[in-house]
């Protein structure tokens, strides 16, 4: 890990973060590595680490954090909370601050390609008249897009 410089820590990201709905438990945490050690993820990546992203957060690293891509890649199998003995609630944890990093623009990739779908269709795909005539075929109705309906529902903001 780089050193740290001071001058870029935010003291006050941790209380955001327990602010957050899920991220109450945050600051009870005391770095034990119990979520680590039951962790799925952390067993076939060596470099997704929960502790460190906790670790990081009371730190107040708050860009590191939500810039860094491992906060993605917890499979929200709720181990850690099972083992934790301060019932820091991990997965809920990590929910709360992907919602930070999203309002603060740090998506990855695939979730802006997914929200560009979204927003263009108002589903998850182009239904096309391939699909149309297969479900006339079925004496089913016509999908009409409404993309409208996600702008509703999901108001979005510029990128």
């Amino acid at each position: 890990m780089d050193p740290i410089n001071l001058n870029e820590l935010d003291p006050s990201f941790k209380t955001e973060v327990s602010q957050e709905m899920g991220g109450a438990g945050i600051q009870a945490c005391y770095t034990c590595r119990s979520c680590t050690a039951v962790c799925p993820v952390a067993g076939v990546n060596e470099h997704y680490d929960p502790r460190k992203i906790i670790r990081k957060t009371l730190l107040g690293m708050k860009d590191d954090v939500l810039k860094d891509e491992y906060i993605w890649f917890c499979s929200s199998c709720y181990a850690c909370h099972e083992v934790c003995p301060q019932e820091v609630k991990f997965t809920d944890v990590i929910i709360a601050i992907k919602n930070l990093a999203c309002r603060a623009g740090h998506t990855p990739q695939g979730l802006s390609i997914t929200k560009a779908i979204l927003k263009n269709h108002g589903r998850l795909y182009e239904v096309t008249d391939f699909e149309n005539e297969k479900r006339e075929k079925l004496g089913l109705p016509r999908i009409i897009e409404q993309p409208d309906d996600f702008d509703k529902l999901l108001p979005t903001t510029e990128e």
